[in-house]
């Protein structure tokens, strides 16, 4: 086997970080700005329901694909190690076994999606008036599920050997594939938010496609071959060890924002709408955090793989700047415009008031944010990913619920779901710096 992708362990280390990051960036932002189409879309054809359906159906679907989407991070740990140290033989056993271990969990996550998905939207306490068209939205996305878990473990592979250009190609294409599809099916075949669903589906069908050309085409040490799909016991045991934290993690985050989304049910389709317009402007605060991150945890990984010890410790400290400065950058953006943004997707006064009101709240603490996110990035990559599990169920679980349990019944009041959230971004930096001032990150 051969190594023709450049391995992140050579050359200036801003360079190497900065130029994987940014065809990252590039691609969340194509993904975050068809996402932003999808509820663009809805909101000024279908209305502020089906606006308040489609966001509230987000909240579910992260709690359901994040233990997945952590998983697959612990794989690309592996590959990155494995890629970084020249070990082909079982960088090919980890990438099938990575590959095996999606097919079977988008079975799984399709039969429980669409099956399970109408009762905990009840239990999120769903308003009567949205609960059909969430339910619709709902089924229709985990019926395409595969797709969506097949294009991450793809992308996730590429990614942890250095390769950020392709899947930003791809997801170029399955942004215009998306846009195209939203028009047609809602504005001209008038097929409400299940169309919404069935244009997010077909294009992240597509992007997956693309990935799976890509990876039997490549003659590189990643190549996949569809005859070695199969689970090897060794590989299989790493990937758990390490991804299961990050999986737990992202589950734990997801059903504390669970629990936050049926508080904000409770004020109503309005609140709803207002905090769904907010959290899709969110994501672009997201994009720098999450570009740096994947970067950090390739770098990381690939680093300590080549056993450059200095170079990952420094690598480290460039990358979580980096991840900061540029995520306060967007946050104040956001903090100013956010009359302008909210109002793009609902021209509703009191949807705009709820939605500039959160805005205003949470950007300007963007940097603990992507603090807490780039010190768990970095501990991936070093394989200690139970540091970061602990601390997002301490303080972005068990602090956020018990917050949110005993002010909203004293005030009744929609600002301390505002502010629950830079109340636990501030405790989960505190405690890492903590932890990252006190322990070497490095040598395990």
């Amino acid at each position: 086997m051969k190594k023709t992708v450049e391995p992140m362990t050579t050359g200036p280390i801003w360079k190497r970080i900065t130029m994987f990051a940014m065809p990252i960036f590039l691609g969340n932002l194509f993904q975050q700005l068809y996402n932003t189409v999808d509820s663009l879309i809805v909101g000024n054809f279908l209305g502020s329901d089906a606006l308040a359906a489609v966001s509230s159906s987000g909240t579910l679907i992260f709690m359901l694909i994040g233990l997945l989407s952590g998983v697959a991070a612990g794989a690309g740990v592996i590959i990155a190690n494995l890629f970084g140290a020249g070990d082909f033989e079982n960088l090919q056993k980890a990438i099938h076994t990575t590959v095996a271990l999606g097919l079977a969990s988008g079975a799984v996550m399709t039969y429980v999606g669409v099956r399970f998905s109408p009762q905990i939207l009840k239990w999120m306490d769903t308003p009567e008036s949205v609960m059909p068209d969430s339910v619709t939205y709902m089924q229709i996305y985990f019926a395409g599920a595969m797709a969506l878990v097949m294009y991450n473990v793809f992308v996730g592979i590429m990614q942890a050997v250095g390769d950020s250009r392709h899947p930003l190609y791809f997801l170029i294409v399955s942004s215009v594939v998306n846009l195209v599809l939203d028009i047609v099916f809602i504005k001209f075949m008038h097929t409400g938010v299940g169309g919404a669903a069935l244009a997010t589906v077909i294009s992240q069908a597509i992007s997956a496609i693309l990935c799976l050309v890509e990876l039997l085409r490549t003659d590189d040490a990643y190549k996949l071959y569809i005859s070695k799909i199969r689970f090897h016991k060794a590989q299989l045991k790493e990937i758990i060890r390490i991804g299961l934290p990050s999986g737990v993690q992202n589950s734990i985050i997801a059903i504390a924002n669970v629990v936050v989304q049926s508080q904000i049910n409770g004020f109503g389709a309005a609140a709803m709408a207002g905090t769904g317009a907010f959290s899709k402007i969110e994501g672009f605060g997201f994009l720098p955090i999450t570009s740096f991150n994947l970067a950090l945890t390739t770098f990381v990984g690939q680093n300590l793989g080549a056993k450059e010890y200095e170079r990952t410790k420094k690598g480290a400290r460039f990358g979580i700047l980096a991840s900061v400065i540029s995520a306060e950058i967007i946050g104040i953006v956001m903090f100013i415009l956010a009359p302008e943004l909210i109002a793009a997707f609902d021209s509703s006064p009191e949807v705009i008031a709820i939605g500039v009101a959160k805005t205003r709240t949470s950007t300007l603490f963007f940097f603990l944010l992507a603090y807490s996110h780039a010190i768990a990035a970095v501990m991936r990559g070093i394989g200690k990913a139970t540091v970061p599990m602990i601390v997002m169920l301490v303080f972005w679980c068990i602090v956020r619920v018990s917050f949110l349990a005993i002010t909203i019944p004293l005030t009744h009041s929609i600002q301390m779901l505002y502010w629950v959230y830079p109340l636990t971004w501030s405790l989960s930096s505190l405690a890492f710096a903590y932890y990252y001032l006190k322990s070497d990150l490095v040598y395990k």
